[in-house]
């Protein structure tokens, strides 16, 4: 699974690499060396303007997200709390993903995620969890593979009050290879550049096309180094979170 991650380049510099269309200043975020479920994230989409024909072009955007899918369908947005991944072996299919998957994808930037290995200690015997912050070597950035999906708060009458609307996404995770299959079986995905185009892209719906899209984050070259279990508490952030611990 993916449960943490770091984000901490500007939306200047995100606009820049993903070529974005448009962004808004006022929706900017804070950079987060430990992005957790529910936490508003940073995301990439293209999106024709509401009312738009099919033919009509559709901008790429950058614009926050609450982490966590909350389907259309949900009774209230603790729903997504529990669907912050989805497996890239049966995204196609399930019922709280498979319209998104076809419909409305997007790319979540990061600069590395977190995983956990279960740890003996010796001589007590004890087993802990080590935290290790995996990410390309080169230092790019992954472009993690998402669903996103709207949902309308019953509780706000007006469809036009933008409090109506809770934009939210999951990670698509696929089976751990790498520095990271060391480390934790699953781990999530990230596209190539040049599929960027393909995944944003809302008229391509093909199930089996899209799905081919989907490889190895940064082409198997990820590094892994153990860091500090503070970043086990969701209140603790900062680059001191990534400093290698021996």
């Amino acid at each position: 699974m993916c449960g943490r991650y770091a984000s901490t380049r500007s939306p200047q510099d995100l606009a820049q690499l993903f070529q974005v269309d448009e962004w808004h200043p006022e929706e900017a975020l804070e950079p987060s060396w430990n992005v957790a479920p529910t936490d508003d994230v940073w995301a990439v989409l293209e999106r024709r303007p509401r009312g738009a024909g099919e033919d009509a072009p559709a901008p790429r955007v950058l614009r926050p997200m609450r982490w966590g899918l909350v389907p259309s369908w949900a009774k209230d947005v603790k729903t997504g709390a529990r669907l912050i991944n989805a497996r890239v072996e049966t995204v196609h299919e399930k019922p709280a993903f498979r319209r998104a998957f076809v419909k409305r994808r997007c790319l979540l930037p990061a600069d590395g995620f977190y995983e956990w290995e279960q740890v003996r200690d010796d001589p007590s015997g004890k087993v802990r969890k080590q935290p290790y912050f995996i990410h390309p070597e080169d230092g790019s950035v992954l472009a993690l593979a998402g669903l996103y999906e709207f949902w309308r708060d019953p509780a706000v009458k007006n469809d036009d009050d933008p409090a109506a609307w809770l934009l939210s996404c999951t990670i698509i995770t696929t089976e751990a290879t790498d520095a990271a299959g060391r480390v934790h079986p699953r781990m999530p995905l990230a596209l190539a550049p040049d599929h960027y185009d393909a995944w944003l892209d809302p008229r391509h719906e093909s199930p089996d096309g899209l799905r081919a899209l989907l490889v190895q984050p940064a082409e198997g070259h990820l590094a892994a180094r153990p860091v500090s279990t503070a970043v086990n508490n969701v209140r603790n952030n900062g680059p001191r979170l990534l400093e290698e611990r021996t």
